[in-house]
């Protein structure tokens, strides 16, 4: 069985990224402390595994790569270091070269949950949207058909969308997929 991270103590990045690699539970890490991920449900997971499927499959071949839960993305924000685990994540940048975590990804969701919404609605927002290359943050409700996109070209203003048959676009990888192929074996 693998350590975990004492997470009341002050860790550097270094502490950080080194003591993820033995842990059997991901740490968020934000300005020295590292916080554990809540469980995922089955539903969290059927719409991960839908939007990486559709994902992988449009942008195969190009400079694209996608991921999913296990990588983290590394940002600076009001002068704190943050390792976060998007549940998706693309990132298309040639500087992207560490092999445990994005610096400059297009694209980050998060499927909510009651105990992460607020997270991911307000602090993450906050300091997502400080990545110079971010275009899209896409928030997918896990217990009722909804998706909320923020884009950088649309002044991060929010668009919902709650019909099934209503189809969302991915603008900045140019792929376009109906609510009900996100939610595909979902049962609310």
């Amino acid at each position: 069985m693998g350590a975990v991270l004492k997470t009341e103590e002050f860790l550097t990045v270094e502490e950080y990224l080194k003591g993820e690699e033995l842990s059997d539970t991901r740490h968020e890490y934000i300005g020295g402390r590292a916080y554990a991920m809540p469980g995922v449900t089955v539903a969290h997971n059927t719409i991960c595994v839908n939007l990486v499927s559709a994902l992988r499959t449009h942008l195969r071949g190009g400079p694209c790569r996608v991921f999913v839960e296990s990588v983290k993305a590394h940002l600076r924000s009001i002068g704190l270091e943050i390792f976060y685990y998007p549940d998706v994540m693309v990132a298309c940048d040639p500087r992207d070269t560490h092999n445990l975590f994005r610096e400059y990804p297009k694209v980050i969701v998060e499927v909510l949950s009651d105990s992460t919404e607020q997270t991911n609605r307000f602090e993450k927002f906050h300091h997502y949207i400080q990545i110079e290359t971010l275009e899209e943050y896409i928030l997918v409700d896990q217990t009722k058909v909804e998706v909320t996109i923020y884009r950088r070209a649309n002044n991060w203003k929010l668009e919902v969308y709650r019909a099934a048959e209503q189809e969302i676009t991915f603008a900045s990888v140019d792929m376009r997929m109906r609510l009900a192929e996100i939610y595909e074996g979902v049962t609310f």
